[in-house]
């Protein structure tokens, strides 16, 4: 009877099932001299779960993190502090300027850029207007073609009764 209550409790600790009372008289039935010799290869499991239980961790454990985070919170600090610095100055030193106080060379490279930008914003309104053109055809086409199905149709039908 203990045989087979121990294949059962072997059978539900593959299953994962056990409870640790039941794991106990595991350990208990294997740790015994009297093992049957078909489970005679979970000894060594067995065994080993009750001396990994005896072990100990004798070293000192440390209760105080190393301080690395005050180092990185004044990290955060300095980089908030030159983002600051690098956003204010130069409005209190003199603020934005004016076209007029360029260099006359500043002055005419900024129309000639202002020009391209212009033109490049006019073809690309002119190239929106050709695709507007074109999905419009697009359209009709398909209207066109939709019709010419129904008349397709008709002229089937009409086959069919002249037929008749």
């Amino acid at each position: 009877m203990v045989l087979n209550n121990i294949d059962k409790l072997i059978e539900k600790y593959n299953d994962a099932e056990t409870s640790l009372k039941e794991e106990a008289q595991l350990r208990a039935y294997f740790n015994g001299d009297d093992v049957a010799p078909h489970v005679e290869h979970y000894k060594p499991l067995f065994q080993y779960f009750s001396k990994a239980q005896e072990e100990q961790y004798t070293k000192d454990v440390p209760l105080k993190p190393k301080n690395r985070t005050v180092f990185y919170q004044w990290i955060s600090v300095a980089a908030v502090a030159i983002l600051m610095l690098g956003i204010f100055i130069p409005n209190l030193i003199g603020g934005p300027k004016t076209l007029a106080e360029y260099s006359q060379e500043d002055q005419e490279m900024y129309l000639e850029a202002k020009e391209a930008l212009a033109m490049l914003s006019n073809n690309f309104n002119q190239g929106t207007t050709s695709l507007n053109t074109l999905n419009l055809a697009s359209e009709n086409f398909n209207v066109g073609i939709e019709k010419a199905s129904h008349i397709t149709e008709f002229s089937q039908t009409t086959n069919k009764l002249l037929k008749n």
